[in-house]
């Protein structure tokens, strides 16, 4: 353990008592959100992001040392652990390393070397490596074994390339010098399998990929996942290759790294045309193969991650959205034929009422529509109409619009607004165990309305009932590890509620199961409890729901809140195990604490030491002044809502040169997709969010904030818009081309890259491809 922390410390740039205190705190059973809020004095301040970071490589390292442990034990009882070889091993920081160490000692099935080896041909191999000036064929000869399989001299030649070919590709220095310069001067490349029709719909796709290379070490996250998504597919070809011209009987640049790492070089002695055959040997047949697959798995293993983090803090944008808050909300899930489904929830998310609508075809029932929707808008005080934005989701929002109209010239003072909000996983939720719990007298049907309004309230509540992957904002989410993709949306959830807090009295029993230290068992206990008792009053009471002990009710007691209840600061997110500080400082203050509470003037005068003692620090005491100023802050944005341009309601409504509201849909390294309310969200390319450099379009924008964008192109037969955050640039004339757009560069263009300029429907066409399946 000691060697894991001090490598954990110097990777996160923090002390060693830091990190220790943080997994003593982890392996007792703490959470991060708890860790990271209520434990900043024994951790000296260690945040949510870098607990995250060690647990994870607190969990690889413990990994490594398991491993570690098992082949040192593997390589001791075959008698073969030298001290060299332990120092090695124990000094492996990686599990490649150990692996490339653990290499010739590990069982394996018995090998052209090893039958070489067993006959006896290790001399005559040494022999022939140590001094080429002796003459193979004639060395040979005296190893002739026919029994064993060496019947003559070239066989004894063959099985001598054999073993010296199986020795030094199992060289660990060898395998690393190679793989680490292959992964600096590599190029990754793939074709089109010429089986596949790239007439095909779904073939096509991959276009931008049928003649691609580019340098692997350099190769996005995305491009990486669409060409190994290709060759599952079947369609495309994916090889490692390097920018040399092979010519027959000269060695290539592998093979001269390889007998340079030997210290061989050929002299035209006798012996020197079989080592050169044998190097040759080494790297088609025992390393180039390996070593592609080694680094293939390197570049996919960094591809998912990046794409797992984006989806992460894609997810982590739109659980943070700004909430509506305790409004009525009138949710409308748009549908043709099936009519427009409508759901009208309370304040607090309790359904009031719902109903069916048909103003589209075959009905278009318009006028009974807005009769239908206006009663219900009355009868109910609805302020906000939550309208899906699936299938007819602009046409139900122009049915919205006549609703207000309608209202307010009843009404003058009737003010209602209309938002399209992204119904993705509402159908999910729908058809789940837990909307059947929660609905139980609904249709089906009707519960995706009820999502979509409820989702308006508090995205955060709402959403957290819905698997994560289902929500739509991921990048190739379906092409990387699962269950790591799993681990960090779960995290990323349990990071938002925590920050954000939850009303004990009206959370449902998914969105408690996600607060610190509450299980999915103990959360429905509590949801139980609170229909058979009542309205928890205070904190305490939750000790008295049956299966929650003392040690859970520390993990979770701080981020769970009580309006109205017996103590004000069970409102707030002080820790009741920092009530007595509170009280010291009522005493020191001699005010009641609603003389206290978010009075800012008062607070600011009080010295943090003067209430420290041995259990609670000034860093604690800090926190909890902070809390009390602002007590029960939620950390979301204020909400607003973008304004969708009458007139434009499809595609073939939209021109170049427009300038339009809509929100961030979805965000990716290469740009950010924006709905517009046409069904089809619209690319601003990376090139495109700023007149300043962009790495990464999160640099700039986020998934649900409100951008105003120029509209640069739009390709009706390929359903692309291309937009820009440049307002004040020219649209393109036809056929111009985008001097940032990045256009895959194929063979030929190798020795001009960076790649020309490629036209602005290329880079769109290209960028649109890359996110296929994003929803």
């Amino acid at each position: 353990m000691d060697r894991i922390v001090a490598q954990i410390a110097a990777e996160l740039k923090v002390r060693a008592a830091q990190v220790q205190a943080a997994v003593d705190l982890l392996d007792g059973g703490a959470t991060v959100p708890f860790i990271a809020r209520y434990r900043k004095e024994a951790t000296d301040g260690l945040d949510d992001i870098q607990l995250r970071e060690l647990e994870a490589r607190l969990s690889y390292l413990r990994e490594l040392e398991d491993r570690r442990a098992a082949v040192l034990k593997s390589v001791e009882e075959q008698g073969k652990l030298t001290s060299e070889l332990r120092a090695q091993l124990e000094a492996a920081d990686t599990k490649q390393l150990l692996e490339d160490l653990y290499a010739p000692y590990k069982p394996k099935r018995r090998t052209k070397g090893q039958i070489a080896r067993e006959a006896g041909l290790a001399p005559l191999a040494d022999k022939l490596f140590a001094d080429p000036s002796l003459d193979p064929m004639a060395e040979a000869a005296g190893f002739i074994n026919a029994e064993a399989g060496f019947a003559d001299a070239p066989a004894v030649l063959d099985g001598v390339r054999d073993l010296l070919s199986e020795t030094w590709a199992e060289d660990a220095a060898l395998v690393g010098k190679l793989r680490d310069w292959l992964w600096t001067e590599g190029l990754f490349q793939s074709q089109r399998v010429e089986s596949a029709n790239e007439n095909d719909a779904e073939v096509a796709k991959f276009r931008d990929y049928f003649a691609y290379d580019e340098p692997i070490a350099r190769v996005p996250s995305h491009r990486a996942l669409a060409v190994f998504r290709g060759r599952t597919a079947g369609y495309l070809d994916a090889k490692l290759v390097l920018n040399e011209e092979v010519l027959p009987g000269k060695p290539t640049m592998a093979e001269m790294r390889i007998a340079a790492h030997l210290g061989w070089s050929p002299q035209n002695r006798p012996g020197d045309a079989l080592i050169r055959k044998t190097v040759a040997w080494t790297w088609k047949v025992k390393l180039s193969m390996s070593l592609e697959r080694d680094l293939f798995t390197r570049l996919r293993e960094a591809a998912e991650a990046t794409a797992i983090k984006v989806f992460a803090e894609n997810l982590r944008d739109l659980l943070l959205a700004a909430p509506a808050g305790r409004k009525v909300v009138m949710g409308l899930d748009p549908g043709i034929r099936t009519g427009v489904k409508v759901a009208v929830v309370g304040e607090t998310g309790k359904v009031l009422d719902t109903s069916t609508v048909y103003p589209h075809e075959p009905r278009r029932d318009w006028e009974g529509s807005l009769h239908t929707l206006a009663k219900l808008c009355s009868l109910h005080g609805v302020n906000l109409i939550a309208i899906g934005n699936g299938t007819a989701s602009r046409e139900t929002d122009k049915l919205a619009a006549d609703l207000i109209k309608r209202l307010q010239s009843l009404a003058p003072g009737v003010a209602i607004q209309k938002v399209v909000v992204s119904e993705a996983g509402a159908s999910v939720y729908s058809a789940s165990e837990v909307a059947s719990k929660e609905l139980p007298e609904l249709d089906v049907s009707l519960r995706g309305a009820v999502s979509i309004a409820r989702r308006l309230q508090d995205p955060l509540a709402e959403l957290v009932k819905i698997d994560p992957k289902s929500i739509g904002v991921g990048q190739y989410q379906h092409d990387v590890n699962q269950s790591e993709l799993a681990r960090s949306l779960g995290a990323v959830v349990e990071d938002c509620v925590n920050g954000v807090g939850v009303d004990l009295n009206l959370a449902s029993a998914p969105l408690l199961a996600r607060v610190s230290g509450l299980t999915q068992s103990l959360a429905g206990a509590i949801v139980r409890h609170r229909d058979a008792q009542g309205p928890f009053k205070n904190r305490k009471q939750l000790l008295d729901v049956t299966g929650l002990g003392p040690k859970t009710f520390e993990l979770a007691a701080g981020f769970l809140r009580i309006r109205e209840g017996d103590n004000p600061l069970d409102q707030s997110g002080v820790h009741p195990e920092t009530y007595p500080v509170v009280q010291r400082l009522l005493d020191q203050l001699k005010l009641p604490i609603h003389d206290v509470m978010g009075r800012s003037d008062v607070l600011r005068k009080v010295r943090p030491e003067a209430l420290a003692d041995e259990k609670f620090g000034a860093i604690t005491v800090k926190d909890v002044l902070a809390e009390l100023e602002k007590p029960g802050r939620d950390p979301r944005p204020d909400f607003k809502v973008a304004r969708f341009n009458d007139g434009v309601e499809d595609l073939k409504d939209l021109q170049p040169g427009m300038v339009l509201e809509g929100t961030v849909s979805n965000v990716a390294q290469f740009g950010a997709f924006v709905d517009l309310g046409v069904h089809q969200d619209g690319l601003i390319h990376v090139s495109q969010l700023s007149h300043k450099f962009v790495n990464d379009a999160r640099e700039v924008v986020k998934t649900g904030d409100i951008v105003r964008v120029k509209v640069l192109e739009v390709d009706l037969e390929r359903q692309r818009i291309s937009l820009t955050m440049k307002l004040e640039m020219a649209a393109p004339r036809a056929g111009a081309r985008d001097d940032n757009a990045y256009r895959p560069a194929g063979r030929h263009e190798r020795a001009a890259r960076p790649a020309a300029p490629a036209p602005a429907s290329g880079a769109m066409a290209a960028a649109f491809a890359k996110l296929q399946g994003k929803r």
